[in-house]
């Protein structure tokens, strides 16, 4: 027979709505009182019933993820630590791969679709202000990345241009003058690819190197492929670089690979960094330097945003967010043997 409330107040000495208080988070418990309720859930191994506590609240306990591409190892890694945050909230996390696509990154926003769900973190290639815009938006929105939008929306990203600086001065402290960038897309609307090219010629600046336009590579997107055709580029053009600063950890993996196959020693002769911390390149040969953004602090961010946004639709003012990094030294830099493969 399935436990009560009811058993449990009489287990805790306690009354049933003092139970519902603890289940249900309500901060106005005495910690002794919550203790002991608690201990009682416990010991009788209560389960409360979510369907029926988010439908008397008028909500169906889900919230959804839409990320461009799940093949994309930093999304995949993100969205799992995404589960684990919504799992902490009690909520059932919906994943949607929108492929770029600007009706499909709408989808869980507006329309018949977002019925299924109190909210949605959205990280946006496509979307346009006016999607977004609260006449059309059914729920609460936080936006994950770079891509900006006149409508004020709960917002968080790592600082592109921090990042890829913090990038490049490695490089340069290392004593590399040919740095090239890998990843420039100015024939797109990549508001990622224009801070972190940003970022890179501050660093340049700072370091007392000259640009040489030679040196920036721009790329259709930041896969594994176009990081070797990059590289490729570049060895055929006669550039000669020292170092590789790439716009995504994809990138540098592929670029590492077609220094391997153009004869050129990673990193004796060309030095690589990524951004996004990925686990991949721990396992690399050599194993990958990274600017590694704090995944598992963003998606408990964003769902503590999109949570707090449910709860309070009009009354809070919006959050625009920045989340920390940090810069992984490993093999790819001549970091020493055995370097951190976190």
């Amino acid at each position: 027979m399935a436990v009560r409330l009811q058993d449990v107040a009489e287990r805790a000495g306690v009354s049933v709505r003092t139970v519902s208080n603890v289940v249900n988070d309500f901060p106005h418990v005495r910690p002794a009182v919550r203790e002991r309720v608690q201990k009682a859930i416990t010991e009788l191994g209560y389960q409360p019933n979510m369907t029926a506590r988010f439908l008397r609240g008028g909500r169906t306990g889900m919230i959804a993820l839409a990320v461009p591409d799940l093949s994309v190892p930093y999304f995949a890694e993100l969205a799992g630590y995404m589960m684990r945050a919504a799992r902490g909230h009690g909520l059932t996390l919906l994943i949607e791969e929108t492929d770029g696509d600007r009706e499909r990154e709408v989808l869980f926003a507006t329309g018949p679709r977002a019925s299924m769900i109190d909210g949605l973190i959205l990280s946006p290639l496509a979307a346009e202000a006016e999607d977004l815009s609260t006449p059309a938006r059914s729920v609460p929105v936080v936006l994950l990345g770079e891509r900006a939008f006149d409508e004020p929306l709960d917002h968080i990203a790592i600082d592109n241009v921090r990042a890829a600086r913090e990038a490049t001065t490695h490089l340069a402290h290392l004593g590399r003058r040919r740095i090239a960038a890998i990843g420039a897309r100015p024939d797109h609307d990549s508001r990622m690819a224009d801070l972190r090219l940003d970022g890179y010629h501050q660093a340049l600046a700072a370091a007392g190197i000259a640009r040489d336009p030679d040196l920036v590579v721009a790329t259709p997107w930041f896969t594994r492929q176009d990081g070797y055709d990059a590289v490729t580029q570049l060895v055929r053009s006669g550039a000669q670089p020292d170092a590789l600063f790439c716009f995504n950890d994809l990138l540098a993996l592929g670029a590492m690979r077609a220094l391997a196959d153009h004869g050129l020693r990673c990193p004796e002769d060309v030095a690589v960094v990524g951004i996004d911390g990925i686990e991949d390149g721990a396992f690399s040969v050599p194993t990958l330097t990274t600017i590694a953004p704090d995944m598992a602090g963003i998606a408990s961010r964003a769902v503590d945003l999109l949570v707090a946004r449910i709860a309070d639709r009009d009354g809070r003012v919006p959050v625009d967010d920045v989340a920390g990094f940090r810069l992984v030294v490993r093999g790819s830099t001549l970091a020493p043997s055995g370097g951190d493969l976190r």
